[in-house]
């Protein structure tokens, strides 16, 4: 049988079985609606407000503070549209990043259409942000800093704790919003000590179901919903909520969250192992790898003379499976803003590479990964772009 190694877990990550377990229990033996008045319903509702305990348990945070949604996407849309919205009398200037997820950038650019002022914050070529450009940005009418806590292409790092502290001392007025959706169950980020008043986290990037997740909301944050409707979760997210997605949300968090600290030990090993490996061999470089600083679960490289889609199926036929950038912009052709604000050499912008690893990835499936790249990358020279 061919081997099947899958690292494109900051794509999706496979379900915990016990998670797959619980999502059919509720599905098909708790499906009761948890407005419903009924014991039915009250079943369904409990699932929701433990999970939210659990939740708010991983953040050390107050269930209240727990706003279910359908992922990060959503998370990052009402973060930034629900408080523009919200403060938008008192000013009209947001901060973000060049290198912040699709969900964070397009929204951003809907908000430009709609008169709000945005700043975007350039990287250094490791992919992170200066604290005194952060800094000198921030104005008496900034409503917003919106800065993602990990990459998702090149894994790296933002000081979040710094920028929070340099927020709420500048500018005390204003709301700090974290896309965590790459971070969260990989590195341990406590909001209320960041001074994060919003923060986004999905699903299925920590062994969870697709099209759930959850947008933290500190006591102080003010934003009005984007959603409307039955007036669930106190009005500020109407629509039934999709109980199985928030049950196996909450165990696939509280399995993650139990086992973090093994596991991050245990994926620094396999990331510098797979750094020496993939960087020993001829035209290969890694991006935004910090010297080790760097989220542990994701690395970046650039092969030289190999355009990525070649290498990705030349993988994929020995079964090895990773990426060609961030999953959410595969399928649009233009180069990542990620690659071109950390100063990437042109020649390599499409000829970059993503690996990703989870709880499930092994030494021997990274070991087989990096013999696949040794083996394959001299014969595709060929395909040297004229």
């Amino acid at each position: 049988m061919k081997n099947e190694v899958y690292l494109d877990n900051s794509a999706t990550t496979r379900a915990y079985p016990e998670v797959a377990d619980i999502v059919k229990q509720v599905m098909l033996e708790d499906y009761g609606n948890p407005s419903s008045m009924h014991m039915k319903g009250v079943d369904a509702e409990q699932y929701v407000k433990q999970a939210g305990q659990i939740l708010a348990t991983s953040l050390k945070c107050k269930p209240e503070n727990i706003l279910f949604t359908s992922g990060g996407t959503e998370s990052d849309n009402l973060a930034l549209i629900g408080t523009a919205r919200a403060m938008a009398r008192r000013g009209r200037h947001i901060i973000t990043t060049q290198i912040e997820h699709p969900a964070v950038l397009e929204t951003c650019e809907y908000l430009s259409k709609e008169g709000f002022e945005i700043t975007y914050l350039p990287v250094d070529g490791n992919g992170i942000v200066d604290l005194d450009t952060l800094e000198k940005s921030l104005r008496p009418d900034t409503i917003l800093v919106s800065v993602m806590h990990v990459n998702n292409e090149i894994g790296a790092v933002e000081p979040i704790e710094e920028i929070g502290t340099i927020i709420r001392r500048v500018s005390p007025d204003a709301f700090f919003h974290v896309d965590a959706v790459q971070g969260y169950g990989k590195i341990r980020l406590i909001p209320k000590k960041c001074n994060i008043d919003l923060m986004s986290v999905s699903g299925h990037k920590f062994h969870g179901p697709k099209g759930v997740g959850f947008l933290y909301m500190s006591d102080r944050a003010r934003l009005r919903p984007i959603i409307f409707g039955g007036g669930q979760q106190k009005g500020m997210r109407s629509g039934t909520e999709n109980v199985p997605g928030i049950a196996g949300l909450a165990l696939a968090a509280d399995l993650t969250m139990s086992s973090l600290d093994e596991d991050v030990s245990r994926l620094k090993t396999l990331k510098a192992y797979a750094a020496e490996r993939l960087s020993g061999i001829d035209g290969v470089t890694l991006n935004g790898f910090n010297d080790g600083e760097s989220a542990p679960h994701i690395l970046s490289i650039s092969i030289r003379d190999v355009r990525a889609e070649v290498m990705l199926h030349a993988l994929e036929d020995k079964g090895v499976y990773v990426s060609s950038g961030s999953a959410c912009a595969s399928n649009k052709p233009a180069i990542s803003a990620t690659l071109k604000a950390i100063g990437l050499d042109r020649s390599l912008l499409d000829s970059t590479i993503r690996i990703s690893m989870s709880h499930f990835t092994t030494e021997e499936e990274i070991r087989y990964a990096c013999d696949c790249f040794g083996e394959l990358i001299p014969g595709l020279r060929r395909y040297i772009r004229k």
